[in-house]
């Protein structure tokens, strides 16, 4: 059933795809005026999809369930980058690929996606592998994708997300309660990501054809890597590392890692590649490619995790 679930909600957000390549071919856009919107999903929307998350009544049960996933996403994290340091030698990945294959689509696709297949309840243990996964493509994922040496501390606490994330931990930890009318904007922003990202993804992609798409002979490698390796690793880890016997509802919390882990890459590399100067079109044909394959390969890694 949730497999079902899945493959509607993903072949949703890629029509949206669509929407923003039709965009572009019809001249009403550039591809550059992608870049806007880029800045408004990384700094406007994201914070508010973290502060929402979090912005739910403190219970022994969600706080024990949000540990539980946020281990289980430390633990995942490690995994990919030792997994992507071995790949790299191999392949000889460069910096956008790196990126690509470590970071998936865990607030732009997965909320919307755990929104409609599980409920609004369970959004709340995707802000745990989010704020992981932020905490890292902040400091590992810029540094890679700007080719720094150092991590500048400064730079990465006064990040709006990461401060975002220290403030949603805060109200969730203390029970504050914010105004209805503020925690209703956030709401109303927030339900905007996937279809603001999805349509800056079809943008990039506008000015291009099909052939040039499939004509990165390496997207072939990249897409199985990331949608195959990778999840197959995350699956095997989950179902037999023993954490989910650790809660009752051990299994659900750590099916929500799996599905984060799963997405295609994440758009939010497209945005930051945009952003920082680095090939966001071959980024964004990642992200489309790993999008199309996921309608798939989403569903049997969810079926092997439950048999």
């Amino acid at each position: 059933m949730i497999s079902l679930l899945l493959v509607k909600q993903i072949a949703e957000l890629f029509l949206i795809i669509l929407m923003g390549f039709i965009l572009v071919r019809t001249h009403l856009l550039k591809p550059e005026d992608s870049k806007s919107l880029s800045i408004v999903v990384l700094y406007l929307i994201l914070p508010c999809v973290i502060i929402n998350a979090f912005s739910v009544k403190y219970t022994e049960s969600i706080r024990n369930g949000l540990i539980l996933a946020f281990v289980a996403a430390v633990l995942i994290h490690i995994s990919l980058l030792i997994l992507v340091k071995v790949l790299e030698k191999i392949f000889h990945l460069d910096a956008v690929e790196k990126a690509s294959i470590i970071y998936s689509n865990s607030a732009n696709l997965i909320i919307p996606i755990i929104t409609s297949v599980l409920g609004a309840q369970w959004v709340i243990y995707s802000s745990a592998f989010l704020s992981v996964q932020l905490v890292l493509m902040w400091t590992h994922g810029r540094m890679v994708l700007c080719e720094e040496k150092k991590i500048e501390i400064k730079k990465i606490l006064l990040n709006i997300n990461m401060i975002s994330i220290f403030f949603g931990i805060l109200i969730f930890a203390t029970k504050i309660q914010l105004p209805d009318i503020i925690m209703e904007t956030m709401k109303s922003v927030s339900v905007t990501i996937g279809p603001i990202s999805m349509v800056v993804v079809g943008m990039l992609i506008g000015n291009m054809s099909l052939k040039q798409v499939f004509a990165y002979k390496r997207i072939y490698m990249i897409t199985f890597l990331k949608m195959i390796v990778c999840p197959a690793m995350v699956v095997l880890l989950l179902k037999f590392g023993g954490m989910t016997a650790l809660l009752p509802d051990g299994k659900m919390i750590l099916l929500i890692s799996l599905l984060a882990t799963i997405t295609p890459s994440a758009s939010t590399i497209t945005q930051m590649a945009q952003i920082y100067g680095k090939n966001a079109e071959y980024a964004s044909v990642i992200n489309v490619v790993t999008t199309i394959i996921c309608i798939v390969t989403m569903p049997i890694m969810v079926w092997l995790y439950q048999i």
